[in-house]
């Protein structure tokens, strides 16, 4: 809104300055003089905007910048190579370290999960290991951010002896009911799961499937109803 306004008051600026007394509406009419005050208000407002921009252009060319979250975060939808219930075993991991329920893990409950995992790490891994995955700098990490772990796992992003690859591997689901051709760990089950079609757009495709075979026969039966109500009319 402020920019808009400042906009306005530029450009009506600008006019006066090209128009000449006929900018006012009134012919021969002198410019109506702006304050200084107004003027150096103008000009400290655009001055401060344009280094703002100028600002985080050199930060984005640096690689600095964070990036502006997006307005709704759909982990079936973005990680579209696990499946619901890959998701929410996840989650619930999640949730399970996440102590402080702030919706992040930070230094210290990742410290906490590391140990119970059975691989702790220094200070500075495990600062490494935020710092990996942390898309937005704050130096947490967030669902989405936990769920890039075992996604850069899969895809063979991540370096062996790294403390991240330690965390994916380390961490198991049940394969028996994902069905992933016997996979023993959680790992091995992202890398098969990423080589085959999408297991949740399967599913999407079975929901969609039994919907239809409902439908089918709720018309057979309608079908059936009529001819049986026909039979006995004659």
């Amino acid at each position: 809104m402020a920019s808009e306004e400042l906009a306005q008051k530029l450009q009506r600026r600008l006019l006066l300055e090209e128009s000449g007394p006929a900018a006012e509406g009134e012919p021969g009419a002198e410019p109506a003089e702006e304050p200084a005050e107004e003027r150096s208000c103008l000009t400290a407002n655009a001055d401060s905007e344009l280094s703002a921009k100028l600002s985080r252009r050199q930060d984005i060319n640096e690689g600095a910048a964070r990036p502006r979250a997006a307005a709704v975060f759909n982990p079936y939808t973005e990680f579209k190579e696990f499946s619901r219930r890959q998701i929410k075993d996840m989650e619930r991991m999640f949730r399970l370290y996440d102590s402080g329920r702030d919706g992040y893990i930070d230094l210290m409950e990742l410290k906490l999960m590391m140990e119970k995992l059975g691989a702790p790490q220094t200070h500075l891994g495990l600062k490494n290991m935020i710092k990996e995955v942390d898309e937005d700098f704050d130096g947490k990490l967030s669902f989405r951010e936990f769920l890039l772990i075992f996604h850069k796992a899969a895809a063979g992003e991540l370096e062996e002896d790294s403390g991240l690859m330690t965390l994916a591997k380390l961490s198991e689901i049940d394969v028996s009911i994902e069905g992933v051709k016997g996979a023993k760990n959680f790992f091995e089950a992202k890398a098969q799961a990423l080589s085959s079609a999408s297991k949740f757009e399967a599913e999407i495709k079975a929901e969609q499937d039994e919907r239809k075979r409902e439908e089918e026969e709720r018309r057979n039966r309608r079908a059936a109803f009529r001819e049986l109500k026909s039979a006995f009319s004659q």
